[in-house]
Parts: C-alpha cells; structure tokens; sequence
C-alpha cells in the first residue's frame, strides 16, 4: 500500500511539473506553478526559509520521500529503472557509498553558487538538469502533437487548437539536455539510483537528514531467510542484506523492498522501534567511534551552513516586412552586454541566482527567452528580439521563475525599469539605404524613447531619422523586432549591466 501511494503522488508531481514546462498556454503555471516553487535548490537560492524547513522536516519525518516523489528527476529515473526492471528482474545488488564523490561534488557545487559559475550549478542542479530536457526535447514534441491537432482542427472546422512555433532556442543546450537524457537513462536502467546518490547535492544534504529520520525501513532478522530479494530489488543500492543493515542515507524511500519481502521481514516503522531488531544491534556493533562520528557530522553541517549562508548571501544580493524589404531571418546583433529580464536587477544577481531550468523560457509568450550559448552563462536565460519583444505588461517569467532570479511586484514596475537602451545603427536605416520613410520603431515604442528627426536639420526634404532618448527607453526590444532591415536591424538593445529605475 506504502508503494502504491508513493508511486500515485509521484506520478502526479512528475506529470505537473512537466505540464509547467510544455504549457504554452499559461493555464498549468496559474494553478500549480507552486511546484516549481518546492523544488529544494530553487527554494535555497531564493531564501525561502519556510520551503526548505519544510522539506527538511519532512525527510526528517520521513526520510527521502523528496527524491521519490517531489524530483522530477529522479522519478524519471524510476520510469528508466522500470523498464529495466522489466528486461531483468533482481537486477540491483549492494555496494558501499561513494562517499568520496558525493562530498567531492557537493563541494564543487558550492565553489560553482559562490563563484557565480552558472553553467556548473545548471549541470549538477536536479531540478534544472529535469528542466532542460523537458523544455529542450519533450516541448518540441508536444507542440508537434498540438500542431498536429491544430491541423485537423481547422479541416473540421474548428478552432479549439492553434498551432505555434516550433524551434530550438539555443543548439548547445539542446545538445547538453539530449546528452543528460541518454546519460541519465542508460545509467538508471542499468543501476538504478546511481546518480541521485553519488553526484546530485541535493541528494547529499537531504541523505545527511534522512540518517535520522522517524519512520524508515527496518530488517527484522528473526524473519529474514536471506534471499536477498529485498537488496536485488534496492535501486539504490542501499540495502546490505548479508549485515542486515540499511544506509539510510541513501534510501530513497521508494517502498520497494517492502513489496518484495515474501516474510514480512522488512517494515517502514519508527526508529525507535527499530532499535529493538537484531538489525540495529548489528549495525551498532559496526558503527565508528563516537568520536569519528561526531567529527563527520560536524564536517558536514559545516559544509551545509556554507551552501545556506552562501544562497542566503547572493539571495540580498512577428516577423514584419513594413512593405519596404524582403523578408528573411533576422540575425541576432553583437551586443556587448547581454539582455536579462526586469526583475533580475542585473547580470551579476541574475547569475548568482538562476540555474538554468528554462522554466521561464518555456513561459515566455513572446519567444524572447532562450538559453545563453556563453561558457559562463550557458543555459542561463538571456534576451534576444528576432521571433518577438518583451511587452511591459507581460511578467510570466517572474511569476514562474522559483528561485527568485526574476522577481517583480507587478507590471507597473517592470515599466519603470531600464533593461537596456536602444542604439541605431546608421548603416542599416531604410530611410537613408532605400529612400524610403518608415518610423516603424518610433510608432511601436511603448515608452514614447524614439522620435523621427530631419537626417539634414536644414533640409526639410531630408528622410526623418530616429532618434533615442535614453533615458526613457526600457529596452523592450519593440524597435529592434519590429524593425523591416534585414538580416540585422536598423536599431538594437544594447543590455545593462545593472538595471535602472526611470
């Protein structure tokens, strides 16, 4: 019965959390965007005190039911160790805690948040690494499916279904979310577990937490007849039933074992409970000195006060042609400073606080998101105005984003705040290359920034220019994607660096 709960409420968050990221509509983030918001590292990095209090208690209650229920990632795992399961049963078998590589990285993770190294923390982040695949190559897919609805929709006359842009935002993290995926897959059919319990840190600090837990397996060796199913069928490997003892810092809470034990010598009971077993006298028997445990324990509160105290430290801290060109694919233009959203106050906050999970790309209605290609960056949201522009009364980005990287009162503030300012490129204005009055980007400019000016002041025949007041544009990116030149704009955003209040 355990099981089956575990596996019905695993299913469920799994399925939600992906519905967040292949939902175009916006209809899934108003009603359970809150899951993306419980996810431990985007909880930490937003200082969300009560969240990760919660979880805590909650593998302290309990153990690591958050690696089985709540990670999107690591129930994956379960779908890929399922199937293996299905090709060969009583496949897992016992072996020692790498522990030398889960603190090893747990230590590299922590150097990546302090040193704002953001392509490292998206590749170790659980919850991002889920994210890049299902915004990278399930959206794809589910977008074909609707495109494909949308389609024969309209031959019966219908219009319940429309069908949107498919395409790949960025080739490098596509390639990094396909190589997590293959990764992930071959190693949880094959082992199980592996990963969550040697190299992800969120599944380091909560196995720290789940040592102690209330409720937990226990071997009761006055039942057992050392068949060993209960270890073969541990996809964490955690089990050692020669001992008779269990590495509750590895137990993902799966229940599994429990199912398998043909005579019930295997129970979820209270710790206290347990202590009464032949088991915990044998693991007693086994334990290090008081001394060495002591110093271990303190080593590792250690490092997990230095990750807390340093998320807590960096948490202050339409394609138009105008009638006047061919149309053609805009290019992206060289800015010298990247574009990030309102709201992330800056390159260096945002950097600091994002971990790439593409959440906010995949909400964002515009297609002006898309994952940085740059080896600090990489994966991390950036701007760009080629498929659309980032309209002042749009804050889906904020309202996903659930580490707090994006963050905004409401639209009302996102309008006073400079993102970056438009700069025109004299070469490519129309007015002056063709001969031609356009004025596009100064009709389109919410912000009222760009006004048309004689090119000669003292030739009033002269083609009218545009002209940027700096100080009232946003960097909305209206001019740049509405502008007709091709393949690069007359007129682009150049990114600040710290963001500006009008």
């Amino acid at each position: 019965m355990l099981r089956k709960i575990r596996i019905t409420l695993a299913a469920a968050c799994f399925t939600l959390v992906t519905l967040l990221f292949l939902d175009f509509t916006g209809t899934i983030h108003a009603w359970f965007g809150w899951l993306a918001k419980i996810q431990f590292l985007p909880a930490l990095l937003a200082a969300e005190v009560g969240v990760v209090a919660g979880l805590v208690l909650l593998t302290l209650l309990f153990g690591r039911v958050y690696c089985s229920v709540i990670c999107p990632l690591g129930v994956m795992q379960d779908g890929f160790g399922w199937l293996g399961r299905r090709s060969k049963r009583n496949r897992y078998s016992w072996s020692p805690a790498v522990k030398r590589l889960r603190y090893g990285a747990l230590a590299l993770f922590i150097a990546a948040i302090a040193a704002k190294a953001g392509s490292l923390v998206a590749l170790l982040a659980p919850y991002s690494a889920y994210g890049r695949i299902a915004q990278n190559i399930f959206a794809p897919l589910w977008q074909a499916g609707n495109n494909v609805l949308a389609y024969l929709a309209e031959r019966a006359d219908s219009y319940a279904f429309y069908t949107v842009d498919i395409w790949i935002r960025s080739a490098a993290t596509f390639a990094v979310a396909a190589a997590t995926l293959v990764g992930l897959g071959i190693l949880a059919w094959r082992n199980g577990r592996t990963w969550c319990n040697t190299v992800c840190p969120v599944g380091t600090v909560l196995g720290f937490f789940s040592r102690f837990s209330l409720l937990r397996p226990a071997i009761d060796t006055s039942k057992c007849n050392g068949c060993e199913l209960c270890a073969r069928n541990c996809k964490a490997s955690c089990i050692d039933s020669r001992s008779h003892e269990i590495d509750y810092s590895r137990c993902v809470a799966c229940m599994d074992c429990l199912g398998k034990c043909h005579k019930g010598a295997i129970s979820y009971t209270l710790r206290r409970s347990s202590r009464d077993t032949n088991a915990t006298a044998a693991e007693k028997t086994t334990a290090p000195a008081p001394d060495t445990a002591a110093m271990s324990r303190r080593r590792f509160l250690s490092v997990t006060a230095l990750l807390a105290a340093t998320a807590a430290a960096r948490a202050q801290d339409k394609h138009v042609d105008g009638g006047l060109a061919v149309i053609e694919d805009k290019k992206i233009p060289a800015r010298q400073t990247r574009i990030v959203p309102a709201g992330a106050h800056g390159l260096s906050r945002f950097a600091a606080h994002c971990t790439g999970c593409q959440l906010c790309v995949a909400a964002c209605p515009n297609g002006v998101l898309r994952p940085s290609g740059g080896v600090m960056t990489l994966m991390q949201p950036e701007m760009s105005y080629e498929r659309g522009y980032c309209r002042p009364e749009c804050t889906r980005c904020a309202e996903a984003c659930p580490t707090g990287a994006i963050s905004l009162a409401d639209t009302a503030e996102k309008s006073s705040i400079q993102i970056g300012h438009a700069v025109w490129v004299r070469q490519n204005c129309i007015p002056l290359t063709a001969g031609d009055s356009c004025g596009n980007c100064a009709r389109h400019c919410p912000s009222g920034a760009i006004t048309m000016v004689l090119s000669d002041p003292d030739d009033p025949e002269s083609p009218k220019i545009p002209a940027v007041n700096t100080e009232l544009c946003i960097g909305c990116g209206a001019c740049e994607n509405l502008c007709p030149a091709r393949p690069f704009s007359a007129i682009y955003v150049e990114g600040h660096e710290v963001h500006r209040t009008i």
